[in-house]
């Protein structure tokens, strides 16, 4: 009597057939008794087709989660109600293996007890489609060292490019941090480009660039008349952004009555242009990016302390170019590979001693400064290989020598003395023999030796071994 009921109620105005999941009742012998229009969008089989079949003609061999379902029947009786989540896949007519996201509840009354299992059906391809656009970028930009302008083979820059791709998969504020240069703007790129958000407008604002008084009309927007020279309405840059991303360059530099109100956004998805009253929704994905200490600007005040959880959600530091030194080589052809694309010139690499002093240098500026520095490079080289004397005097000055540096607690850990490392370092054929009982993993054989992962790659690049084994040993400057 209750399933009668339930049937006549449940299917009474078409109600089912406006829901956009699939809807599935299912009675206690595994039949089919509801099937509503999206389950035949999802499939492709209509209700005639469907109904009083058992649902074991939709499995897939890999669609586990059936099995949860099923023992919902057997474990009533313990009083589970339900399994939530549950993807897999089921067959559709086309024969198309459809993933699906699966909620399920039993069904139950005083009279008649369990009577069926009530199922909602997600059509779950546009996340299975991003999942694996996701992991094909993130396998993209580990392979080949690049994404979106990001270079690095480090192991610092591997995390990052993993960051990316999680951060990509969330709606969660980004804050990312780093000094000047080190690819802020490139990284809040790839997480937009990543996302579902995609293609959705993505606005940026350099907030440290206008005073607040514009930067307030610049975000917000402006009503007519709300001040001298608005002469009409204006749209601000959070309004444009909506369904999209906006980044948010220099946060730390805006005020703390800009703060407030940037505040309010977050926390409630509603903002007020200026001269306006009434307030208008938004719903906006914020990164942002600054290149100050901000939790020491929190510490002295002048950095609101909830406005600074609400951005920093999933927090992102990207390291200075000195801290990978070992992606400088690559970077540097990165960049000589597209500055010969853009000037015709046929420049196609750099010469060791040129590398050299590129990699004792400190690189304040960080991989922006690298690139000018090759541009420049471009400007001044005459010959098919960039020198030490096309660089820029700062650079060209940098010191030459090859640093080892030990402390105490590294010698002690690696029972080397510094002379002996020094041995190892100076000796092409020793310093091969440590690499290949490393496995040439850089880190491991600096390790061994009490030296930083720097001075290895410095020296590896003295005596011109390649970075990894399989690599044929070709001079820098082109010769074998």
């Amino acid at each position: 009597m209750a399933e009668q009921n339930f049937l006549k109620n449940i299917s009474a105005g078409l109600l089912l057939d406006t829901m956009a999941e699939g809807v599935i009742l299912v009675d206690t012998e595994g039949k089919i008794r509801i099937w509503n229009k999206a389950m035949t969008d999802i499939t492709g089989y209509t209700a005639k087709e469907a109904l009083n079949r058992t649902t074991e003609w939709l499995r897939s061999a890999e669609c586990m989660g059936a099995e949860r379902i099923f023992s919902l029947f057997t474990s009533a009786t313990r009083g589970d109600s339900g399994i939530d989540g549950c993807e897999c896949r089921i067959i559709a007519k086309s024969g198309e293996k459809i993933p699906v996201m699966v909620n399920a509840r039993i069904l139950r009354s005083e009279q008649s007890g369990t009577f069926g299992i009530l199922q909602t059906i997600t059509d779950f391809r546009p996340v299975f489609n991003l999942r694996q656009e996701i992991a094909a970028m993130a396998s993209r930009m580990q392979s080949e060292d690049n994404f979106e302008g990001i270079t690095g083979k480090s192991q610092q820059m591997q995390r990052i490019f993993r960051l990316i791709s999680l951060a990509a998969e969330s709606e969660a504020s980004v804050m990312i941090l780093g000094e000047s240069g080190t690819g802020k703007e490139l990284v809040a790129n790839a997480i937009q480009q990543l996302s579902n958000r995609k293609n959705g407008p993505f606005i940026k604002v350099n907030c440290g660039a206008l005073p607040e008084t514009l930067l307030e009309s610049e975000l917000f927007g402006h009503e007519k008349g709300a001040f001298t020279g608005a002469i009409k309405r204006r749209t601000g840059r959070f309004e444009a952004a909506d369904k999209g991303t906006i980044f948010l360059d220099e946060i730390a530099d805006i005020s703390a009555a800009m703060q407030v109100k940037l505040l309010r956004v977050l926390q409630n998805g509603e903002m007020q242009r200026v001269g306006g009253e009434s307030l208008i929704k938004v719903d906006v994905r914020v990164i942002a990016a600054t290149n100050k200490d901000l939790a020491r600007e929190v510490k002295e005040g002048r950095f609101r302390e909830d406005l600074y959880y609400r951005l920093r959600v999933f927090p992102l530091a990207l390291p200075a170019l000195r801290e990978r030194a070992e992606d400088i080589p690559l970077l540097t052809q990165y960049f000589i590979n597209r500055f010969s694309a853009r000037t015709g010139k046929l420049i196609t690499g750099i010469a060791r001693g040129a590398l050299q002093k590129m990699l004792v240098y400190q690189w304040p500026g960080n991989v922006r400064e690298l690139e000018n520095t090759i541009e420049y490079a471009f400007v001044v080289c005459q010959e098919r290989t960039i020198g030490a004397d096309d660089l820029p005097a700062e650079i060209g000055l940098a010191r030459s020598n090859l640093p080892v540096t030990h402390t105490h607690q590294e010698k002690r850990e690696t029972g080397r003395t510094s002379i002996e490392s020094k041995r190892i370092l100076r000796d092409r054929s020793r310093l091969i023999d440590l690499l290949e009982s490393s496995l040439w993993n850089k880190a491991e054989a600096a390790r061994a030796l009490g030296v930083s992962r720097t001075a290895v790659w410095k020296w590896m690049l003295h005596h011109n071994i390649p970075a990894r084994q399989d690599q044929a040993i070709v001079d820098l400057d082109g010769k074998k």
